[in-house]
């Protein structure tokens, strides 16, 4: 894949060199569709989570688990891991006949989210920047583990490397399948009613970049609109940004990671969502 700008560092690059670009957030919503596409997480998610009211409270907490596991001091990571852990408490269910048993500590499941985050990462980080080289891609692969090994996944279960990583997606990826429930889930993610205005503006660029990153199949189990008229839009779109955001200062393409390890922040979001219902 060609890019017109190089990547942000010369040499080897680990996690801690591309996990701060706020480029990476426009894969958000694939991550998180593929997310809900597991049929245990799917439910996990629509039984636990209210995209209707708080459309944006999936994507925050996340950006906030990753930024400081990879960014953040000890008693930082400690912090965040253990709030997870205490958010994910409630987050269990039983077969039920229609629908899959889940919990949230569940290490297969918690092995998928991880892997939507680091697959979606660097989909976009090399529709931007190129292909990374081989010694960086690696590094930077086996770096992403500790999305998982943080929580409850055993080292042993991130796939040993590229390849078996790309051998576990691809078999993944043909169990998944939506339902009714999920498709509501994911439409209310996308077409959010109870947001600020500035999001609500900002949507139809995201239902853009979120389609057009999915895999087709999945992409169609969802019921996205796709076309030849929305890929073109969605190429001329990532050419843009392989333009400009590469040039655009360090300081703004950071922003997103920064504002998430300010003193202070991520304790107040925490008392404030322990003090309202999910």
């Amino acid at each position: 894949m060609a890019s017109s700008a190089s990547s942000p560092q010369s040499g080897t690059l680990g996690i801690r060199d591309i996990a701060a670009e706020s480029v990476l957030v426009g894969a958000g919503g694939r991550a998180i569709l593929l997310q809900l596409a597991n049929p245990a997480v799917g439910r996990g998610v629509a039984e636990h989570s209210d995209f209707a009211a708080r459309p944006l409270d999936r994507l925050v907490r996340t950006l906030d688990y990753v930024y400081t596991v990879v960014y953040g001091t000890p008693e930082q990571v400690d912090a965040v891991v253990r709030a997870v852990s205490r958010a994910h408490g409630p987050v269990r269910g039983v077969e039920d006949g229609t629908a899959p048993s889940y919990s949230a500590f569940d290490p297969r499941l918690q092995l998928w989210v991880a892997a939507t985050l680091y697959d979606s990462a660097i989909d976009m980080h090399e529709r931007v920047y190129g292909p990374l080289d081989d010694a960086s891609a690696e590094r930077i692969y086996q770096d992403y583990a500790v999305l998982g090994t943080a929580l409850q996944v055993p080292p042993q279960m991130w796939p040993a490397d590229r390849a078996a990583f790309r051998a576990y997606f691809t078999h993944e990826l043909a169990t998944l399948h939506t339902d009714e429930t999920t498709r509501r889930v994911a439409s209310a993610l996308l077409h959010p009613v109870a947001a600020p205005r500035w999001l609500r503006a900002a949507m139809p660029l995201a239902r853009l970049v979120t389609a057009g990153l999915l895999p087709p199949g999945i992409r169609e189990d969802f019921g996205l609109p796709w076309s030849a008229a929305r890929q073109r839009r969605f190429q001329a779109l990532m050419r843009v940004v392989r333009v400009v955001y590469p040039r655009l200062p360090r300081a703004l393409r950071h922003l997103p990671r920064n504002l998430a390890l300010r003193p202070g922040r991520n304790e107040t979001r925490r008392e404030r969502r322990s003090a309202s219902p999910r």
